[in-house]
């Protein structure tokens, strides 16, 4: 038997995980305390990791598969292959600064601190991707050139520009300024918490989401690299039946294709005979959107509505792995 190594992450999605997860049909043993646990397949191994961890594990193929932040990914710089976004975990990387600063945006907060010749302090947890996104700033450019801003952690300090100094932080980013940096670069999902810490945000890097992730040379493995498919066409049903609705509806024979000209469907619409002549029943999958659009519509024309949450809509026709993304996340 061919064991698929699966990282999941602990935190703030582990939960979102753990519920997409047993969604996808898996019953999960050992959730809590521990840090491996039991899904129903046995042919998955399963281990509880941070999600910064997780990008470079898989990278390195101690995991064939893990759940992490595309965040993660980006500040790792892993070579993973992207095999499906799950839609969770929804956040943004800002910059944001002290509401009482006057500074719009990262260019206006550089040049007020290069003009005054007066040292640039923020705080992360993403010190590569605060570092990159900061050398590439215009602004930083004109005062700094090529030069690098300086990394600052308990163990080590790397780059030569000690005018803007970037710090690790180790939680509770939001909580650093004033008194001890003038800046941070985080995730907010809301925004709710820099507005309670009197803070601004000047500077939108990304957005992240939970995403599944691949190590290439497991890819590369036949017995693993089906096992994983499996797995992929289980958790895309989840994110695909999180979109949609299934309904059914009873209409008259004399307004049956009217409502069907009107109705959306993610293929054809399944109609069938009903006991009483003259009626039909139409079965149907729509977008969740779509939904209050077409209320109006089956109030005409159709009677007896009901409305279920798809667990899953399975695309079984469509995993196929080689047409997910390599790329650098940017």
């Amino acid at each position: 038997m061919s064991t698929v190594k699966f990282a999941v992450p602990k935190g703030s999605i582990e939960t979102a995980t753990f519920k997409i997860l047993e969604d996808a049909w898996q019953s999960i043993v050992g959730s809590g305390r521990t840090y491996r646990i039991r899904l129903s397949d046995p042919e998955i191994e399963v281990k509880v990791l941070r999600p910064q961890e997780i990008p470079t594990y898989v990278q390195e193929g101690f995991y064939d598969i893990g759940i992490t932040g595309k965040d993660w990914i980006r500040e790792a710089k892993a070579d993973v292959r992207i095999l499906l976004d799950l839609e969770y975990g929804r956040v943004k990387q800002v910059f944001a600064i002290p509401e009482h600063l006057e500074s719009n945006n990262l260019i206006e907060l550089i040049e007020e601190f290069a003009s005054r010749k007066k040292t640039l302090r923020i705080s992360t947890e993403y010190l590569t991707t605060a570092s990159s996104h900061i050398r590439d700033n215009s602004a930083y450019k004109k005062y700094f050139g090529d030069t690098s801003p300086m990394v600052i952690t308990p163990w080590l300090r790397i780059g030569e520009n000690r005018n803007v100094q970037i710090f690790l932080s180790f939680g509770a980013t939001e909580a650093k300024p004033p008194e001890d940096v003038d800046a941070i670069f985080d995730i907010t999902e809301t925004g709710t918490t820099l507005v309670q810490n009197k803070l601004k945000i000047i500077d939108t890097v990304m957005e992240s989401t939970a995403v599944l992730v691949a190590n290439n040379t497991s890819l590369k493995d036949a017995k693993k690299r089906e096992k994983i498919a499996d797995m992929v066409a289980l958790l895309k049903g989840v994110v695909e039946g999180r979109k949609k609705l299934h309904i059914f509806v009873n209409v008259k024979k004399e307004n049956l294709n009217s409502l069907l000209a009107s109705m959306p469907a993610l293929k054809k619409p399944t109609i069938s005979t009903l006991s009483e002549d003259g009626w039909f029943g139409v079965n149907t999958i729509i977008d969740k959107n779509e939904f209050i659009q077409i209320v109006p519509i089956m109030r005409k024309l159709a009677q007896g509505l009901v409305v279920m949450d798809p667990r899953q809509i399975l695309p079984l026709d469509e995993i196929k792995l080689e047409n997910y993304s390599d790329e650098p996340i940017s």
